[in-house]
Formats: C-alpha cells, sequence, structure tokens
C-alpha cells in the first residue's frame, strides 16, 4: 500500500543520510541532508500575491515540501490533512469523499464545503461538497507531489473563490534537478501492490521535464472479495525557461477504482452520554464491510428511461484527462505578467452499498412480505435454499435494507485561468507589490441518480443477498431486490441535474513592506451564475426493468426521473470579499500577526433539491451565497531546531444546505467559532517532533429550520483535535509513530448521543540498505482502535434493541515497501 507521510506545518525533518525520512516507497529527486525544521525562510505560493516567507506573512500557512513528506500514511489525499492543525478531516470513507471542516465552519452536508483543492494553484473543482463528487475524490497522492500548502481562512477568501475555510494546494515536482525513483509496496495482512515511479531532468540550459505516476491493484483494507481496488495516474509537465521567464505546460491522466466505505452494522449501548460502540456477531466494524462479492451487478432506469448496468465493485470510478498551461514574465520596469490555465474533462461513478436501515431479518420478513412471509438465500453458496431460523443467521439475525447509492458522474469538466498582473514599487519608507488579478472558471454538474432497495445478510465478508416469499409461496423480490427506488427514504433520489457554472472574478491585492512590518490587503468581486435544469421522479409507474416479459412486484412501482417536470436552474449573484492582514517581526526568529476576512461560497448543486430554488430558478440572496467572516492573530517563533506558531481564530458563517444522509433534512443554520491552533516541532540529534492541537468552541447561533438547535454544537465538531509525530532517525535507520486524536462528538445537531473520542496510533521503520534502496515497513491503527466518525440510521439516542449503523476508520493493516532512488 503507497504511504504518503507528511511533516506539519512546514517541518522538514529530514535523515542525516542520503535519504531524506519520507515514505518508505517514496525516495525524491528533491531530497536533501538537513536535520533542523524550518527557518521561515521557505517561500509560500500559495493565498498571496507574490511568494513570501513564511515568518514574514500574515497568514496561517502549513507548508510540506517533499522531504518533509515522511511521516503520515494516508489512503488518499485527504487524510493526510488529520495532520494539518485547524482542519477536521472524517476520511474513514476510504480514498474519497471525506467530511472536512476547518476551524469550526460546518461541514453540515458531507464533502469540504467551505475548502478548494488546487493542483498546481488551480481548482480542482470549484466546488468542494458537490453530492457523490467532492474534489478529493479527482485527486491522488503520488511521487510527484513537490510539496502540499495549506492556507487557513484569512487571504483564502480573495485568492480564489468558494475557499473562505482553506485552500489546499498540491505543487508538482518540475525537473529542476536530474532524478528520480521507483517504489514497490505491498499490503502484508491485506492484499494491495503498489508501483510508483517518477523521473524529472533538465534538458539542456532552457529545458526540463517531470514525468511520474503509479498503479494499484489489490481487495482494499476492508476485503469484499473481489478486487475493488485497481487503476493509476500519469503526470507530466514540460518546462521551457527564458531570460526573463518560463512557459510551462503540463497534463494528467487518471483512471481509478476504489471502494467506498459508508456506516456499517453496530451495536450502541450504554447511555447518550456515555455510549459504547460493539461489533456484532460475524460482523467486525474494524473489518467487515457490506460490499460482496455476491451483491455487485444492479440495473435501474435512467433519467432518459433507458436502463443503465452497474457493477457495485467499481465504487468510485474516477476518469479525468486533463491539460494545462502556465507562463511567468518579468515585463521590466518592476511588471511582472502570469497566466495559469487547465481544462479537465472529469467523469465517473459511484456505486456501493449503503445501509438504508438495520433490523431483525424477521422484521424484514413481516415488513415486506406479510405475515407467514419466510426467506430463502437469492444467492451465494446457498442460493435457493430456505432460512429456517433467520432470528440466529450468522448469530446475529439481522439483515440490511441495503440502497445502491448508484450514481452516474456524466459530466464535471472543469476549465480555469487565472491572470494576473503584478507591479513592484518602491517608497522613501518601504517597498510593495499591487497586483491586479482574473479568475475565470467554468464548472459543469451533471449526474444521474438511481438507487435501488436490496435485502442482504448482516456479514462481515461474502454477505448473500435475501429474497422474501409471502405466506402463500410467491416471491415479492426479485433476486434480493425490494424495491426500484428507495422507499425507506421516500423515494427521494432518483434525480438528474445538468448546470453550469460560471465565474468571473477580478481581484485587486496590495503588499508593502516598511522595516519588520509587512502589511497587505485584497479585495475580490466575485460574479457567480447558475443555469441548467434538474429534475425528480413524480411519481411510480410500472416497468419491466429486467425485461424478461414478466411484471414482478418490484417493477410495479418503480420511481423514475420525470424530465417533462424538469425545473430551471437561472441565477446571477454578485459579491465582494476581502482579507487585510499585517504582520510584525519583533525580531529574526518572533513575528506577531493579525488578519481580518471576509469570505463567501456561493452555493451550487446541494440546494436545488431542498426547496431553494424558486420555479423560475432564481435563488434568495441568502441561500445563494453564504458569507464567512474571520479573524486571527497569532504568534511565530523558530529558532535553530525548535519552532512554534500559536494563532486564536474566529469565524461566523451562514450555512444553506440539504443533507440526504443518513436522514433527509433541510439546513438554514448561522454558527459561531472561536478557538486556539497550536503547531510546533523540535530536532534534537536523533530525536525529532512535531505535533498541533486545535481546540474550538463551536455553537449553532441560529437555525431558522430547527429552532430547538439554537445554541447547540454542530454535530461531529470536537472541542479539541490534536496530531503528534515523535521519531528517532540515525544514518541507516528511523522508526517512529504518528499519532491523530480527537475528544467526543455529537453524532447529531441534537447534542443527545455522543461519538467518543479516540486515538489512532500509526507507526513506522525504515532501513537504508544502501544510499540509494531503502526498506520499510508502516502500520495504521497499531492498536486496533474502534473510531466512530458517523452514526447513520439513529444518531440521535442510543436504540432500545442496541442496533444501528456507524463509519469507523479500518483496523490494523500492515504494508512494507522498497524503493530506488537513481
Amino acid at each position: 500500500m503507497y504511504r504518503l507521510f507528511v511533516g506539519v506545518a512546514g517541518m522538514a525533518l529530514t535523515s542525516q543520510a542520503g535519504f531524506a525520512q519520507k515514505s518508505p516507497a517514496v525516495v525524491s529527486q528533491s531530497d536533501t541532508v538537513a536535520g533542523a525544521p524550518d527557518d521561515g525562510g521557505e517561500l509560500v505560493v500559495t493565498g498571496t500575491a507574490r511568494p513570501e516567507r513564511r515568518l514574514s506573512t500574515s497568514i496561517s500557512v502549513s507548508a510540506v515540501d517533499a522531504p518533509a513528506i515522511s511521516r503520515l500514511s494516508p489512503m488518499g489525499s485527504a487524510d493526510l490533512l488529520r495532520n494539518i492543525p485547524g482542519l477536521r478531516a472524517e476520511s474513514s470513507g476510504g480514498e474519497s469523499n471525506a467530511n472536512i471542516a476547518v476551524r469550526g465552519l460546518p461541514a453540515a452536508s458531507g464533502g469540504g464545503k467551505f475548502v478548494q483543492f488546487q493542483e498546481d494553484g488551480l481548482p480542482v473543482l470549484d466546488f468542494g461538497d458537490i453530492a457523490f463528487a467532492t474534489a478529493d475524490t479527482f485527486v491522488r497522492p503520488d511521487y510527484n507531489i513537490s510539496r502540499v500548502e495549506v492556507v487557513r481562512g484569512g487571504s483564502a477568501s480573495t485568492f480564489t473563490s468558494n475557499a473562505p475555510g482553506a485552500i489546499i494546494n498540491f505543487i508538482s515536482k518540475t525537473g529542476e534537478v536530474a532524478g528520480g525513483s521507483i517504489g514497490l509496496t505491498k499490503g502484508i495482512d491485506f492484499n494491495r501492490t503498489r508501483i510508483d515511479a517518477d523521473y524529472g531532468a533538465p534538458i539542456g540550459d532552457d529545458w526540463r521535464f517531470h514525468v511520474g505516476g503509479f498503479y494499484r491493484v489489490g481487495d482494499g483494507v476492508r476485503d469484499a472479495g473481489y478486487t475493488s481496488e485497481r487503476g493509476g495516474q500519469i503526470k507530466g509537465n514540460v518546462t521551457r525557461k527564458f531570460a526573463n521567464g518560463f512557459i510551462r505546460l503540463s497534463f494528467k491522466y487518471l483512471d481509478d477504482r476504489s471502494p467506498i466505505y459508508i456506516p456499517t452494522p453496530v451495536r450502541i449501548t450504554g447511555t447518550n452520554s456515555d455510549p459504547t460502540y460493539s461489533s456484532f456477531p460475524n460482523f467486525n466494524i474494524l473489518s467487515g464491510t457490506a460490499l460482496s462479492q455476491y451483491f455487485r451487478s444492479d440495473v435501474s432506469i435512467g433519467h432518459d428511461g433507458n436502463r443503465i448496468a452497474s457493477d457495485i465493485a467499481d465504487g468510485y470510478r474516477i476518469k479525468t484527462r486533463g491539460g494545462g498551461a502556465e507562463f511567468s514574465f518579468n515585463l521590466g520596469g518592476g511588471w511582472n505578467l502570469d497566466d495559469k490555465f487547465n481544462v479537465a474533462s472529469n467523469a465517473g461513478s459511484a456505486d456501493t452499498s449503503y445501509p438504508g436501515s438495520v433490523a431483525p431479518l424477521t422484521t424484514y420478513a413481516t415488513q415486506i412480505g406479510g405475515t407467514g412471509a419466510t426467506l430463502r438465500y437469492a444467492n451465494g453458496p446457498s442460493a435457493g435454499q430456505a432460512i429456517a431460523n433467520p432470528a440466529a443467521l450468522n448469530g446475529n439475525g439481522l439483515g440490511i435494507n441495503a440502497l445502491t447509492f448508484g450514481v452516474t458522474l456524466n459530466d464535471f469538466t472543469n476549465a480555469t485561468n487565472i491572470l494576473t498582473l503584478a507591479r513592484d514599487f518602491t517608497t522613501g519608507i518601504g517597498t510593495g507589490t499591487v497586483t491586479f488579478g482574473y479568475f475565470k472558471s467554468y464548472q459543469k454538474v451533471n449526474m444521474d441518480w438511481h438507487w435501488n432497495s436490496y435485502l442482504q445478510e448482516v456479514k462481515g465478508k461474502d454477505a448473500a443477498l435475501i429474497d422474501v416469499y409471502n405466506v402463500a409461496g410467491q416471491a415479492v423480490t426479485q433476486n434480493g431486490l425490494i424495491a426500484y427506488g428507495e422507499p425507506v427514504f421516500g423515494n427521494c433520489c432518483q434525480r438528474y441535474y445538468d448546470v453550469d457554472y460560471n465565474i468571473d472574478a477580478p481581484y485587486l491585492a496590495v503588499t508593502f513592506k516598511t522595516g519588520a512590518l509587512n502589511l497587505d490587503g485584497s479585495v475580490r468581486f466575485n460574479s457567480s451564475k447558475a443555469s441548467g435544469f434538474y429534475a425528480g421522479n413524480t411519481g411510480l409507474s410500472t416497468i419491466d426493468v429486467n425485461q424478461d416479459g414478466i411484471i414482478q412486484t418490484p417493477e410495479r412501482s418503480v420511481p423514475v426521473v420525470n424530465l417533462a417536470a424538469s425545473q430551471p436552474v437561472n441565477y446571477r449573484k454578485n459579491y465582494f470579499t476581502y482579507s487585510v492582514g499585517a504582520n510584525y517581526e519583533l525580531m529574526r526568529d518572533l513575528a506577531v500577526f493579525a488578519r481580518v476576512s471576509r469570505g463567501a461560497r456561493f452555493n451550487a448543486d446541494r440546494i436545488l433539491f431542498g426547496g431553494g430554488v424558486r420555479s423560475d430558478g432564481s435563488v434568495a440572496d441568502a441561500v445563494a451565497v453564504n458569507y464567512v467572516n474571520q479573524q486571527e492573530a497569532g504568534i511565530k517563533f523558530r529558532k535553530g531546531s525548535f519552532y512554534t506558531n500559536l494563532t486564536a481564530f474566529r469565524a461566523t458563517t451562514a450555512e444553506s444546505n440539504e443533507i440526504v444522509i443518513p436522514q433527509q433534512a433541510i439546513i438554514n443554520n448561522t454558527y459561531r467559532s472561536y478557538g486556539v491552533e497550536f503547531e510546533g516541532g523540535i530536532d534534537r540529534g536523533i530525536f525529532h517532533l512535531v505535533a498541533g492541537a486545535t481546540y474550538t468552541h463551536a455553537r449553532i447561533v441560529n437555525s431558522q429550520v430547527s429552532p430547538a438547535l439554537n445554541g447547540n454544537i454542530p454535530y461531529r465538531q470536537a472541542a479539541l483535535i490534536f496530531q503528534a509525530t515523535p521519531s528517532i532517525s540515525t544514518d541507516r535507520f528511523a522508526v517512529g509513530t504518528n499519532i491523530t486524536g480527537t475528544t467526543s462528538s455529537y453524532a447529531s445537531d441534537l447534542n443527545m448521543l455522543k461519538m467518543p473520542g479516540y486515538v489512532l496510533t500509526n507507526a513506522f521503520a525504515y532501513y537504508n540498505l544502501t544510499s540509494a534502496i531503502r526498506v520499510s515497513v508502516n502500520a495504521q491503527n497499531l492498536f486496533n482502535v474502534i473510531a466512530i466518525t458517523e452514526v447513520g440510521q439513529g444518531p440521535d439516542v442510543v436504540p432500545a434493541n442496541g442496533i444501528d449503523t456507524a463509519r469507523a476508520f479500518p483496523g490494523r493493516n500492515v504494508s512494507a515497501s522498497i524503493a530506488l532512488r537513481f
């Protein structure tokens, strides 16, 4: 399993030998020999008009370069963010579709509403919380990464659109130094094989290139009984250098499948304030999955009336074909011209098995087939056999009303251009820069939802589907299919929408430095427009879905999108955002800073089915745009091998949204949060430590839909999140741990049922066989801790029968790697 390791907050922990302390599979061409944390001199390019030293800038930024990609073991791009102070990343769902919140800003509907993922300074998608297509889904960390920069709050409000909470920028290598690497990683206690490689080099004096990628195949950390991970990526760029600048062309090709891990059956006992989460017999919450080799094929009716045949084994099937260009030139006289452009054709599908409900099989038999109904296996090794004693099946007697969550991601094309013209100036008291910028972006959102409902046994691996027969012996299900659609959710989710989003955003930024004082301010005018249409189902139809010439019971009530009743989408909103900050260096190693910002998020697909769009396609201002007001102040200190940052923050925002799962709900709330963010690190000989913690006091200030929530803590928001990575390294070897944790939080906004706090411990060790070859071992969740991140079926109280669903981080998994640098 490929592991990406990150040193937090820009602390470049490297060894005294030829290898940097990187992922055991990661051996970068840019490795250096260093032993001290960053002194604040490294330049930051994200969220600034011009590159800035971290110690000189008034933004909260964590910059992680290739030698510092050394400690963590994330499954995907979002998982590494658990080690960035201020960010709450719930990455227990697999490599994609993580929930990400910043400094108490809500992640009420999933994804990262106030966060933007970027690659080389350009957005991956314009919106971070698109249903079933969150931005992290289209990013795969690999050897191509030079560094990751994370700007929290502040100038994120003005240097891009729709990301007032944070900008997460994955910056690529560009071949400044000749060299590359290749690595092989194998799962020890699970099935995965991954190969990573990259190479870059100058070509003469004026040209250079870099290319790299990965290929992965395996069953994943939760064994579904089939190959659930398959695919890879290749990225590259070529740069032409000139006397006064450069031109760079780049490309990206991604075609990957990865499983979607959702809430699974769990037993909850105890009290709301002190619950116990445990596994049912034959379903271990740490390793079990409802994904099964006997539950792969699904047929549904799409928006155009045609059948859609899906393979649930595809999970997230993501395809990206993209290319871009960048140029930067010094025009003379203090003028600089820069332009970045990228267009990416994004598409794919999302398929998984979601527990709409979990209940005793005897209950389902009666609900579906009536009194006297019986059950038989629909498939699997016991296909056709009667289940004589459903109450004792698998030692738990439970079944799942399994929803397929079938979604076709037809077209998510993103095209963005950022043009900037900057002018340096000098006055009698200092120097500065004025930057004029224009951000132009297009985002297509075209998707088709087609969910179905099945009855499945509760079994941690190779679960079969179950048929129900009425008292007359007639099947009332269809090969395990309870119904087309999802009656358990009121057939909410047969949906289709095709909407174009266009953003035009000119902005102005000014920086000025006089002595030890660095001032900056920026303002952005956002003009965002949405146009298109959306449609849901307006009734039930009789359709021979499987085309066998027989209308079976589920085919008598089929919900289908009614395009004839589609509704228009047509709204444009113009609004300003701003950010003003000051940084003062009290001495070379000590600085204080403060910043005030007003950002905003233009709402996209999440409001289409939530009642926010009027019949003519218009949207009220308060629904279309949610503003975020933030203030922060802090202190930064770096001395020799020690550094620390301490930041106090405050944020207020409104949130207009729709929650589909685990329960349908409309959100129209205002939130307030404040807290303190700490990050620091130290090197002492062979000992290294990076650590961080964030205390957040967050509250729902006003809920227009549910006033009873006023004053409550937003669900899944812990008061304290923390991380630490201690390690010991010598010329030959290193051992260490990465510890992340959180205090308890509530499972819903009602603030009744708690999710316990947890501490996850990952461990790593490597040994340098030679100066070019490294072998290593990594372990995630070393102590098999049950770490709950979401409660599904009943998030409000401990259920009387103890039956519920929850999502948890996977249990211990170990991998080994060998890597060669050349």
